[in-house]
């Protein structure tokens, strides 16, 4: 799973405020540099002893509509997917990331404000190399109305086909390669949306309280409310945005072609944790027994090197 890349951190401090979109609430992130190996972790600085949440498959929580989330006891961390998006754009493997409440800041509803602080703050390669998933064989998920393929590939793809009942967002598929650059240009702008008839309807079940329209595309058959779009088929590229961002929750970046249609966040995850259980499981097991192992060993060596000292100093 190693490639030729380096992993990369980030160089100096990043900080994040604004309102929570489903929650409504106000939030901060402030982002650390992190050590090589240690991967994308959230903690929870709001919560008594500061509770940590890795990104990493096995916390996944499905139990939150309409958003990704992961959850580490009683820690847990809402709609990460535009931010994790963003860390895949760059590149960033590992990054301490503190947040004072349980919802990431929504910005402006798109990856494009954490992608340029980020980038701000600077990018730091380390000395390991990178750790991604390359798939050997075809996966396939299937939900009530929508799928999602993966293949063997020799690079990074994304195809998505979105099928909506508005003439503004209809039925419409767009294939990426993409990388740092194509994503920066093509899809980190993209805000997140709902149709003008959900909008009610979340705000009455709790949700969608720090939404506007500025970082929310509430659309009817003519277009986003109170807004223009900026791209022609805006929400299409959202949803790749958001698919790109829910796969880095498998903590390493992923090589593969992946086909998704109609997919959202809990189609995601079951991809998600079907990679993981066919691929990781068994490797993270390896390296926590081996780390087991090398702790086991540096003790014995440290209490050989107490004795030999002893000796020593008896003579």
């Amino acid at each position: 799973m190693d490639s030729h890349e380096k992993q990369r951190t980030i160089k100096n401090e990043a900080r994040f405020s604004g309102k929570a979109l489903q929650t409504g609430a106000r939030v901060e992130l402030r982002c650390l540099p992190s050590q090589e190996g240690t991967g994308v972790v959230f903690r929870r600085v709001d919560i008594k002893g500061r509770p940590e949440v890795p990104v990493n498959p096995k916390y996944i929580s499905s139990s939150k509509l309409r958003r990704s989330a992961l959850k580490r006891g009683k820690a847990e961390v809402q709609t990460t997917e535009h931010f994790l998006a963003a860390l895949w754009a760059l590149g960033i493997d590992n990054i301490l990331v503190e947040i004072d409440a349980s919802e990431l800041p929504a910005m402006d509803g798109s990856a494009a404000a954490f992608m340029a602080g980020l980038e701000k703050a600077g990018i730091q390669e380390q000395d390991a190399r990178r750790r991604v998933l390359r798939v050997r064989r075809t996966h396939f998920v299937k939900g009530k109305n929508g799928s999602i393929t993966v293949s063997p590939a020799d690079k990074f793809s994304v195809s998505y086909r979105i099928d909506y009942p508005l003439r503004s967002i209809g039925r419409e598929t767009m294939k990426f390669d993409l990388d740092r650059e194509v994503f920066a240009r093509e899809i980190a702008p993209a805000r997140t949306f709902c149709m003008k008839k959900e909008a009610m309807m979340l705000l009455k079940i709790g949700l969608g309280k720090g939404a506007d329209l500025e970082n929310t595309l509430v659309m009817d058959d003519d277009g986003p409310m109170g807004t223009k779009m900026r791209f022609p088929n805006e929400p299409l590229r959202h949803k790749i945005m958001d698919l790109v961002g829910d796969l880095y929750m498998l903590g390493v970046p992923l090589q593969a072609r992946v086909e998704a249609v109609r997919s959202g966040h809990t189609l995601n995850a079951a991809l998600i944790r079907q990679l993981y259980g066919d691929y990781m499981v068994r490797t993270e097991e390896r390296r926590e027994n081996t780390s087991g192992m090398e702790g086991f060993l540096l003790k014995v060596l440290s209490i050989f090197r107490t004795m030999k000292k002893g000796e020593q100093d008896g003579k």
